[in-house]
């Protein structure tokens, strides 16, 4: 069979090589220079900087792929286990609030007193997180005593939501509501709290902020609130608290370059720098695409990893499209992201390799990304330095910063409100990390925002990632995999099943090709 697929990003690639493991022809097709998508890399001044995806989360999922392929992560990858995992710094003070029986099977704690918060009003707080549960509890209690057993029954209960939704849901294509609303979605889908959301389930666990905070954090990942994102999300807690955070040596780069080492290894055709112009469509069937060059490629089926609005809106004729446009105006977007890659000639010992800085006002945050869009007052931020970790990022003495402020997609970012808003972080990092004044110290700076994503990536709105993962959102109520207007048409990616992150989309990449193979099985594939 012949199969074209439209973009490189991590989900294209993987659809490629393991469509090229089976034997079909494969041509890839992407627009920029590199391949990877977000997950692009550029060096500048002896720096190695990577564009977008930092965190090696779901280190099983990445393995099964490897073995899908005849390998495994050690052969392909030098994978490193962070210690700490990340660290976060708190900027606000929790609440005293009285005795409480939680939720979590009963178990009694007790939260922080008003004379355990007394002097601590003001000021920022530092925990690293491990992925070591009894290191990590003796975190926790700092936090809010007597959290110890909620804490470990949350984390079995995120566990048991992960096995499920890997065994039962994860791995399985959908095609009618009847697929998702099975008898099993009312037995384990119960378990896994999905019509609930993360910020009621948590507070009915935790009952500080920053516990609340800790717990919520993992949804950054997939660019949804707390406030209206399905709290069966709750499983990612067991990914940093119980599997790890690991790092591939080189950067996330070397994952690209792994699966387009196996991807041409087995035959596929990957090409750069060719946009295509449209899809062709004849007698209501995908046959091929149409370059910008003029060159056609003919198919027996394509797979776009691009965005389905840009795919519907731009590249299929009217009579192809499936969704309107106000359909797809109406959808809710992940943030945007006020990205820094920051060349430092100092080394910051105060930094760790995943650092995270929560603002004071939770809810005021998310709503200025979801409800009221505006440059964030008081925003939360991340700041990535992996030179903490990997000295081949960084010229030596020098430091590798990425530093990501979500804001809400579609905002105007001109040079005067990119400029204030890096000043705003440069102070905040001084003040809340310890890593000085770095405007004078910078070797590179370069900004990349909702414009860049919009044009680079063809990002409605320049949404940093895509959908975000709110309950309409979600499994069957996402935008499918399979076109119902155009035959032989399938996606791939962050905006079809199962959603966004590397992961996320290697299981995206599985389940076309399970389509492509009539696998209707639920869980992931034995063998290609």
């Amino acid at each position: 069979m012949r199969v074209v697929i439209i973009g490189g990003g991590i989900g294209g690639l993987a659809s490629a090589a393991m469509l090229a493991r089976q034997g079909h022809s494969v041509s890839l097709l992407e627009k920029n220079e590199q391949l990877g998508g977000r997950a692009g890399v550029f060096v500048e001044a002896g720096f190695t900087f990577d564009m977008g995806p930092s965190w090696y989360l779901m280190p099983d999922v990445f393995e099964h792929f490897f073995q899908l392929m005849g390998t495994s992560a050690e052969k392909e990858l030098n994978l490193v286990r962070l210690d700490p995992g990340y660290r976060v710094t708190f900027k606000d003070t929790a609440r005293p609030s009285t005795p409480v029986e939680t939720f979590a099977q009963g178990i009694k704690h007790y939260s922080l007193s008003e004379a355990q918060l007394t002097g601590r009003s003001r000021r920022a707080r530092q925990v690293d997180i491990t992925g070591d549960i009894e290191r990590d509890v003796v975190v926790a209690e700092q936090l809010e005593p007597g959290v110890t057993p909620v804490l470990h029954e949350y984390l079995r209960r995120a566990k048991v939501q992960y096995d499920t939704a890997i065994a039962r849901f994860l791995y399985k294509n959908y095609d009618s509501i009847f697929d998702f609303f099975t008898p099993e979605i009312f037995t384990d889908g119960i378990k896994m709290s999905v019509f609930s959301t993360m910020d009621r389930y948590v507070r009915r666990f935790f009952k500080t902020n920053e516990m609340q905070k800790l717990m919520q954090y993992p949804l950054v990942f997939l660019g949804s609130s707390p406030y209206n994102t399905p709290a069966l999300y709750s499983l990612m807690s067991h990914l940093d608290f119980t599997q790890g955070v690991f790092y591939p040596k080189g950067g996330i780069g070397k994952l690209i370059e792994a699966i387009v080492r196996l991807a041409k290894a087995n035959g596929a055709d990957l090409r750069v720098d060719v946009p295509v112009k449209r899809i062709v469509v004849s007698n209501g069937r995908a046959t091929g695409v149409e370059l910008e060059s003029g060159e056609v490629i003919e198919a027996d089926a394509v797979i776009s990893n691009a965005d389905p609005a840009y795919t519907e809106q731009q590249l299929l004729p009217l009579d192809g499209r499936e969704k309107s446009k106000k359909y797809w105006d109406s959808r809710t977007l992940a943030p945007s992201a006020f990205i820094m890659y920051l060349g430092v000639k100092k080394r910051l010992p105060t930094l760790t390799h995943h650092n995270l800085v929560f603002c004071e006002d939770w809810k005021k945050n998310f709503a200025e990304i979801f409800d009221d869009p505006k440059v964030p007052t008081d925003p939360s931020f991340y700041v990535c330095a992996p030179s903490r970790t990997d000295a081949t990022v960084a010229p030596e003495g020098c430091e590798n910063l990425f530093v990501l402020v979500p804001i809400a997609p579609g905002l105007e970012m001109n040079d005067a409100t990119r400029e204030s808003l890096a000043d705003q972080t440069f102070a905040t990092m001084e003040k809340e990390l310890g890593v000085g004044d770095l405007r004078n110290d910078l070797l590179v700076k370069r900004f990349f925002s909702v414009e860049e994503f919009a044009s680079r990536y063809n990002s409605p709105k320049g949404t940093a990632l895509g959908l975000a993962h709110t309950l309409a959102q979600t499994a069957i109520f996402r935008p499918n995999n399979v076109s119902k207007k155009v035959s032989n048409l399938y996606y791939v990616g962050a905006n079809t099943n199962p959603g966004i992150g590397m992961p996320v989309c290697l299981v995206s990449a599985e389940l076309v090709v399970k389509r492509l193979m009539n696998d209707r099985t639920s869980g992931p594939c034995k063998a290609l």
